[in-house]
């Protein structure tokens, strides 16, 4: 299960919302070995697509050399689906490559307030997809 707090979970739609018609991407890291999220990290797109996110590489090698500094571990990385529903594709799975996160979809489909709004987390390990529930309150 994630547990996050309203404030996190606010930043991560707000981000989705705010780059809309393109796929946000970023991460919340956490005090390495608890499964705590707490440093919101919004990343840019360096792809810009509706279809596709991809970080920075060297944006991502800042980012993780900063978290090492900080004994900070990625516990969230999410990104948002522009058009399809918040469930991984294919090319999600492969690019998985932190077996403890939470990846977590926000599908911005309903940008004009007629769909369905979705906040869903997933483990991805070894290609496997579970989904998970996700707890939101208001402090840890």
């Amino acid at each position: 299960m994630l547990t996050l707090t309203q404030a996190l979970y606010d930043e991560i739609v707000a981000h989705a919302r705010a780059d809309h018609p393109d796929e946000a991407c970023g991460v919340v890291a956490g005090p390495a070995g608890t499964d705590r999220p707490e440093r919101f990290i919004p990343m840019l797109n360096a792809a810009r697509s509706p279809t596709f996110y991809e970080f920075d590489s060297q944006d991502l090698l800042k980012l993780y050399r900063e978290m090492d500094d900080r004994d900070e571990d990625p516990v969230i990385v999410y990104h948002s689906h522009t058009a399809t529903e918040a469930y991984p594709s294919r090319t999600d799975v492969t690019y998985a490559n932190e077996p403890g996160a939470h990846y977590v979809l926000v599908s911005t489909a309903d940008a004009d307030g007629a769909g369905d709004f979705q906040f869903r987390s997933y483990r991805i390990v070894d290609g496997v997809i579970t989904e998970e529930e996700v707890k939101v309150v208001t402090a840890y």
